[in-house]
């Protein structure tokens, strides 16, 4: 049981943290009286969040995927909350268009990044009561037929979080692990490149297809639903689907 429900002042870290859920997350910490360190690959689009955050936020660019990195950023400012975000967007295109490149690109990026923070939050260990949130995706349940490897390296995640709560529990850490998988979500690059991939393989508009989509979240809403999740005392489920009406625990 953590003990996180008044984040002010708590540390923070988010990977990912220049664009989509991850800047949705950042904000909605700052919002919440936390202090955020952010990471991403862009210096520029970073200090635009900046701009917008003020001295709760602090950039550093970095490559989240680098281990390095890692290590040093946990010891250097022992987050209470970590959000996994960091990735790649699919390149859309059905299976027998990719090469093992391109398929293989989330598996270098997005699985292995969250490996290693989740590697050394156990093994460091982060203090007792932090909480460790990975983005994995809705597509992790249903597949991405044009999204490659993208599906899978998201449904490792999934499972990589279960495992590390699991060490958790046996080695009485103390440490909170949890996955969430959004469903599509306009208005992030991945839900963006994923929208274009699916219209053009139905032959239609983006505006037809995005009409023929259910109700769909906002990465706000997103943002807002990590940070609810991470300071809850008690956690129903390891992974969350999210989606209007919910988070839905999935076990």
């Amino acid at each position: 049981m953590n003990s996180l429900t008044d984040l002010t002042g708590t540390p923070a870290l988010v990977t990912g943290a220049s664009r989509g859920f991850g800047r949705a997350a950042a904000t909605a910490l700052c919002e919440a009286g936390a202090q955020v360190v952010g990471i991403a690959r862009g210096q520029d689009e970073l200090e635009k969040v900046r701009a917008e955050l003020g001295d709760a936020f602090t950039p550093i660019a970095a490559d989240a995927a680098d281990p390095i990195v890692a290590e040093r950023l946990i010891r250097a400012h022992r987050p209470r909350i970590l959000v996994l975000n960091a990735g790649v967007v699919p390149v859309a295109r059905p299976i027998h268009e990719h090469t093992w490149e391109t398929f293989s690109r989330h598996w270098e990026v997005d699985v292995q990044h969250v490996f290693h923070w989740t590697r050394l939050a156990i093994s460091l260990p982060l203090d007792p009561g932090s909480v460790v949130v990975a983005v994995s995706s809705g597509a992790a349940l249903g597949g991405s037929p044009v999204s490659g490897g993208y599906a899978g390296a998201k449904a490792t995640i999934r499972f990589l979080t279960s495992y590390a709560a699991e060490e958790s529990e046996r080695g009485g850490l103390g440490i909170t692990f949890l996955s969430v998988l959004p469903g599509m979500t306009p208005g992030t690059g991945i839900g963006n490149a994923g929208i274009v991939g699916y219209a053009a393989r139905q032959g239609v508009e983006v505006e037809t297809y995005l009409q023929g989509l259910s109700a769909t979240l906002s990465p706000d809403e997103v943002g807002r639903t990590i940070v609810d999740l991470a300071r809850s005392p008690v956690h129903e489920s390891r992974s969350y689907r999210l989606a209007p009406g919910g988070p839905f625990p999935l076990d």
